[in-house]
C-alpha cells in the first residue's frame, strides 16, 4: 500500500471563483484526497423537497478534473432548521431532562425514527446522483458519532425505543427482573411500560439498568449507520467509512465497522492533551506543543482493528485547534510527525483539517492548511514535505504483531455505570497497559470480543474486561503464548451481577477475588522489588502461584502456564516489570526506548519517532526533534 494524502474542504464557504485555484494548489501540495458535504444540508435542501445540487455538481466535477478523489459527507450530522419544525420531538435530551437545541450540531437523537427516515431519504438522493460518479471515491457517512456526549438520550423516543428493545432481549418481564436483581430496594416491575430511563433518580439507579440502557444506545448507534448504509450500497461501489473520534467509547466501534469498509478517525494531539488525558503537569508540559507520545498511536492501532485492517485519519491537526482548554500551537515539524506516524501504523490515507481557516462561527479559531486571507500557514510547508517523504517511501504494509491488547466497549460502559472509585477508569488502565508495551519498543495489535482474537500471538493483555466466559477464556489462551487478565476482569455478568461461580470465574486458573478496594491517588500498594498498585486492588486466594506479591504478603500477580492474572492497576514501574516478565516466559524481544521515543515496526521498515523537543540517540541512531527516523529491516537490524 502507498499512503495518501487529502484535506478536508467546504465549497460552500468559498466564492466559486475560488474552486479550481485550491483545487490546483491541493494538487501542487501533493494531496489525492479531498473530503466535502460532510455539512451542506442546508446547501442542498434549503426547504423540505427543494434540492439543490447544482453547486455540488460543479464542486465534485472541479475538485476531480483538478485529479482528486473526492470523499463525500452525509449532511446528517447538521440536520437544517426546518427539519426540526417538522419532527420537533427530534432533539436529543441530556440526564439532566434538557433538551439539545438547536444552533450548533449534532442536535438529533439516534431513536428519533422519523429523523433516521430523512437520513436515508437525504443519503438515497445523493447516491442516486453520485453514486457513479467517476470523481467520488469514497462515502463518509455522518460526522464523528458521539461527539458533545451525543450517544446517549433520554427523549421520549428514546423511552418507547428502550422499552421495545428490552421486551427483544428479555422476553418478559420476570426474566428482566431477576437478571437485574429488582427485588433489592423493591424496583420490580409488572411490565416493560413500567420502565423509565435511568436518570433523575434519586440516588444511584441499578447499575444493571444503567449498563442495558448503555448496549441499548450503541446499538442505536449501530442501527442508525446501517440505515444509511443499506441506501448507499446498491448505489455505489466506492467505500463507506465513518470518522470516529479519541477517547470515545459511548458506543461499540467494531459494531457499527462491521457495516463500512473502512474506519477513519479524527487525530488532535495537542487537544488531546490538555482535554482528554490524565498526566502530571510536568508530562503535560514537555509535550505541550507535540501532543503525548502515545495517545495517537493508541487510536491509529484501534481504528485499524475496527476496520479490520483498513484505516485512514480523516482529520489531522495541522495547527492550533479551538476547543480545547488551551490551544498552543505545534512545534516545527510535528504535523510531518503525525503524518509519518500514521502512516508507520497503518493509514492508508492522511488528511488535514482544513484546507482553509474559516474566518466565521464557532471554528473560526481552528487552524487550516492556508489562512483565513490565503496564505500559507506554517502547516502547508510541512504537508508539503509529508507528501515528498511518502512518494521517496513508497509501499508500507502491515503484519500481525507479537502483542495485542482485547479492547472491550462494553467493560467501559460497566466501570462508567458502577466505577466503585474515582480514580478507576477502563480508558486509564488499557491505555497505561499500552503505553507499557510501546515504552518496551513493542508493535501492538488490538483484538475484539466479538470477533475470533487472530492465532499467533506471544502475548494478549486483557486488563479491565468486566465479563468473560468459558468461551472467550478458551479463545484467549488457544490463541497465544500468555494471556494476562486483570485487575477487575471477570468481575460481573452481561446483566452486571457478581457470578455465580466467583470473580473472576478462571477455569484455567485456581485464583479467587476475596475482596476489592479502591485506593485515593495518594495512596498505593507498594509490591515487592519494585513497583506499586493504585486506584484498584483484588485481594485475591488460590493455588495459583504468586508470582508477584505486595509487601504485605498478599498476591499482586498469580499465574499459571498460559494465564496469569494481575490484581491491581499497575503504576509505570510494575507495568514494566510485568511486560519484562511476560517476554521472558514468551520468548519476547524487547526494545526498551527512552522517554518520548516511539519505535513502530512494519514489513519492510522500523519508525523511530521522536516527540521529544531535543534529540535522542537510540541504539546507534540519532533521531531530531520532532522527527522521524525510518530505517529498512537490515539497517535496524545492524543498528
Amino acid at each position: 500500500m502507498n499512503p495518501e494524502l487529502g484535506v478536508c474542504y467546504y465549497p460552500e464557504h468559498w466564492p466559486e471563483e475560488m474552486w479550481a485555484e485550491d483545487a490546483a494548489l491541493m494538487v501542487e501540495t501533493g494531496l489525492t484526497w479531498v473530503r466535502i458535504g460532510e455539512f451542506a444540508w442546508t446547501r442542498m435542501e434549503p426547504t423540505l423537497g427543494d434540492l439543490q445540487f447544482d453547486w455540488l455538481d460543479r464542486a465534485v466535477d472541479v475538485l476531480g478534473t483538478a485529479g482528486l478523489k473526492v470523499v463525500l459527507g452525509t449532511p446528517t450530522a447538521t440536520p437544517p432548521r426546518w427539519m426540526l419544525e417538522k419532527h420537533p420531538d427530534m432533539l436529543a435530551i441530556d440526564a439532566q431532562g434538557q433538551p439539545r437545541k438547536f444552533g450548533s450540531r449534532r442536535h438529533y437523537c439516534f431513536s428519533h425514527q422519523g429523523y433516521i427516515e430523512e437520513c436515508a431519504r437525504i443519503a438515497r438522493i445523493m447516491g442516486e446522483r453520485y453514486g457513479r460518479n467517476a470523481h467520488v471515491a469514497a462515502w463518509q457517512i455522518d460526522n464523528e458519532y458521539g461527539c458533545h456526549d451525543t450517544t446517549v438520550s433520554f427523549s421520549q423516543p428514546a423511552l418507547r425505543a428502550f422499552r421495545r428493545w428490552l421486551a427483544d432481549h428479555y422476553g418478559t418481564v420476570d426474566v428482566l427482573n431477576e437478571a437485574w436483581g429488582n427485588v433489592f430496594w423493591s424496583m420490580e416491575y409488572d411490565s416493560f411500560e413500567q420502565i423509565d430511563l435511568p436518570n433523575l433518580t434519586v440516588t444511584e439507579p441499578n447499575p444493571a439498568h444503567v449498563l442495558a440502557f448503555r448496549r441499548f444506545s450503541s446499538d442505536q448507534v449501530v442501527a442508525f449507520n446501517k440505515a444509511q448504509v443499506d441506501v448507499l450500497r446498491p448505489l455505489t461501489d466506492a467505500s463507506l467509512l465513518h470518522n470516529y473520534m479519541g477517547r470515545i467509547l459511548d458506543f461499540d466501534h467494531f459494531q457499527v465497522g462491521e457495516d463500512l469498509d473502512i474506519a477513519t478517525w479524527d487525530s488532535y494531539p495537542i487537544g488531546f492533551l490538555s482535554d482528554r488525558l490524565e498526566a502530571d503537569d510536568a508530562h503535560k508540559t514537555a509535550f505541550l506543543r507535540q501532543g503525548d507520545p502515545d495517545m495517537q498511536a493508541f487510536h491509529h492501532d484501534l481504528y485499524r482493528a475496527v476496520g479490520r485492517g483498513r484505516w485512514w485519519v480523516m482529520e489531522q491537526q495541522p495547527g492550533p485547534v479551538n476547543w480545547a482548554p488551551y490551544n498552543p500551537a505545534p512545534l516545527p515539524g510535528m504535523v510531518r510527525l503525525w503524518s509519518l506516524e500514521a502512516v508507520a501504523h497503518g493509514a492508508e490515507v492522511v488528511n488535514f483539517f482544513r484546507w482553509r481557516q474559516a474566518p466565521f462561527a464557532q471554528e473560526q479559531m481552528h487552524a487550516g492548511l492556508l489562512t483565513p486571507n490565503n496564505k500559507p500557514a506554517p502547516a502547508l510547508a510541512e504537508a508539503c514535505q509529508t507528501a515528498s517523504d511518502l512518494a521517496e517511501l513508497g509501499a508500507v504494509t502491515q503484519t500481525q504483531t507479537d502483542v495485542a491488547i482485547l479492547f472491550d466497549y462494553a467493560s467501559d460502559w460497566a466501570w462508567t455505570s458502577q466505577p466503585q472509585g474515582a480514580g478507576f477508569n477502563y480508558f486509564r488502565l488499557v491505555f497505561s497497559a499500552y503505553r507499557a508495551l510501546r515504552r518496551a519498543g513493542l508493535s501492538v495489535d488490538f483484538i475484539s470480543t466479538t470477533n475470533e482474537p487472530l492465532a499467533g500471538y506471544k502475548l494478549i493483555l486483557a486488563p479491565g474486561l468486566a465479563t468473560l466466559d468459558g468461551h472467550l477464556e478458551k479463545s484467549l489462551t488457544e490463541n497465544c503464548n500468555l494471556a494476562i487478565l486483570g485487575p477487575r476482569s471477570g468481575a460481573i455478568t452481561h446483566d452486571f451481577q457478581i457470578p455465580g461461580s466467583g470473580r473472576p470465574g478462571l477455569s484455567g486458573l485456581d485464583c479467587e477475588v476475596d475482596l476489592v478496594e479502591t485506593l485515593p491517588p495518594n495512596v498505593r500498594r507498594d509490591v515487592d522489588g519494585g513497583g506499586s498498585a493504585q486506584h484498584w486492588v483484588d485481594r485475591l486466594s488460590g493455588e495459583a502461584a504468586d508470582l508477584l506479591t505486595y509487601s504485605d504478603g498478599t498476591a499482586a500477580l498469580k499465574g499459571e502456564e498460559g494465564l496469569w492474572y494481575l490484581s491491581g492497576f499497575p503504576d509505570e514501574e510494575l507495568w514494566d516489570r510485568v511486560i519484562t516478565m511476560a517476554a521472558l516466559k514468551v520468548g519476547l524481544d524487547l526494545y526498551p526506548v527512552p522517554t518520548g521515543l516511539r519505535r513502530r515496526e512494519t514489513e519492510q521498515h522500523v519508525f523511530l519517532i521522536n516527540y521529544n523537543a531535543t534529540p535522542v540517540v537510540w541504539s546507534g541512531h540519532k533521531i531530531a526533534p520532532c522527527d522521524v527516523l525510518i530505517l529498512d529491516k537490515d539497517t535496524a537490524k545492524k543498528g
